[in-house]
């Protein structure tokens, strides 16, 4: 088979594979979710597997303690979240009026100056928006939880994504050797080196970042929470659940925060406002000199924008799916990217040819 004719047959086979993953995209996420739950724990299943149990054994073992450890987590978090939801709903109206208190000494400098509306008008705007605001979120979060799809891919989620993650942790060996055998021939010791390239970087964000992630998120979580920051705890879990993307977690977490604190402290409570800063100022130094270091490394190798575009293509393209497997496709990318060019720099294309250097 000439170059020509094999590059357009995987070009061909690429464009088929996407073509499936978008219209399968509504039924794929508890396979991929058991594919991500397996790829976690297939190390542990090894361990277990060397220290003398059976794999189906060590599979069980690991699915089941790890459904429990989600389900007691759901069962622990779920009611403090409400509540701290619901206390931040209560606390809408005050919010609007503090803000609006601290604020009207300057709009109504801007008023006389601009000649805009007056007080009441603005205030009457603010209120009618912020009323609109709530209401769209609240139909918004209410379709989410109510819609068709969202039950079944919740139902999915409880019931198929463990399952699945069962029969591919028992069998991932096996899997591995099969594929292996189908690779060709002339490239298979070319393309085991590329995917142990991608096996690494996809190993050093999953079961890095993951844990990065819960770390941040219990502390930020219980650090706003022991000042006594209303609705401080669930700030904190969503900024340590947004920490894979770079830098968005961070940032949300503390402006989130600081505005929750100078509603609820006052503008001018220095105090609280230096504690609920130094929480984020202590996470981010300790992740980035100890947690990502640790846990996650070099290995990943993907640049920070890099990754925040591949999330945002996902998403985009495949909805929550496409965000589950932007970060591995992007690490696959970017070593076959680097791979290329490692080509090009030892091909004559950039070197040139001797002859053309002897002319």
């Amino acid at each position: 088979m000439s170059t020509t004719r094999k590059v357009w047959t995987w070009t061909i086979a690429l464009i088929v594979f996407l073509l499936l993953l978008y219209v399968l995209n509504d039924v794929l996420l508890p396979f991929v979710a058991g594919l991500v739950v397996a790829y976690l724990l297939d190390p542990l299943a090894d361990r277990l597997e060397a220290m003398g149990t059976s794999r189906t054994w060590a599979t069980a073992l690991l699915t089941v303690g790890f459904l429990l450890v989600v389900l007691g987590g759901v069962v622990l978090l779920v009611p403090v979240i409400e509540s701290q939801a619901s206390a931040l709903a209560q606390a809408f109206p005050q919010a609007i009026d503090s803000i609006w208190s601290s604020a009207k000494p300057l709009i109504e400098g801007l008023r006389e100056r601009f000649d805009i509306a007056g007080d009441e008008e603005l205030q009457q705007a603010l209120t009618s928006n912020a009323g609109s605001a709530a209401g769209w979120a609240k139909n918004i979060l209410g379709g989410l939880l109510t819609g068709g799809m969202a039950i079944v891919n919740i139902v999915s989620l409880l019931f198929i994504t463990p399952v699945v993650s069962f029969y591919l942790v028992r069998d991932w060996d096996s899997m591995i050797e099969t594929v292996d055998g189908w690779l060709p021939r002339d490239h298979r010791d070319t393309i085991r080196q590329l995917l142990g390239e991608i096996d690494s970087s996809i190993a050093g964000f999953l079961r890095g970042q993951v844990s990065v992630c819960v770390i941040l998120g219990l502390f930020y979580g219980i650090g706003l929470a022991v000042i006594g920051l209303s609705g401080g705890l669930l700030v904190g879990l969503l900024a340590g659940l947004l920490s894979f993307i770079p830098y968005v977690g961070s940032i949300t977490g503390f402006v989130a925060s600081m505005g929750l604190a100078a509603v609820q402290f006052g503008p001018t409570n220095f105090l609280m406002l230096g504690l609920t800063a130094g929480i984020f100022f202590v996470g981010q130094a300790v992740e980035g000199n100890f947690l990502t270091p640790k846990l996650v490394g070099d290995r990943i190798g993907l640049h920070p924008v890099w990754v925040i575009f591949a999330l945002l293509a996902g998403g985009a393209l495949f909805g929550f799916l496409g965000v589950m497997l932007a970060v591995p496709v992007a690490a696959a990318i970017g070593v076959l990217v680097r791979f290329g060019l490692r080509q090009y720099l030892a091909s004559p294309l950039y070197k040139g040819h001797p002859l053309d250097k002897a002319d």
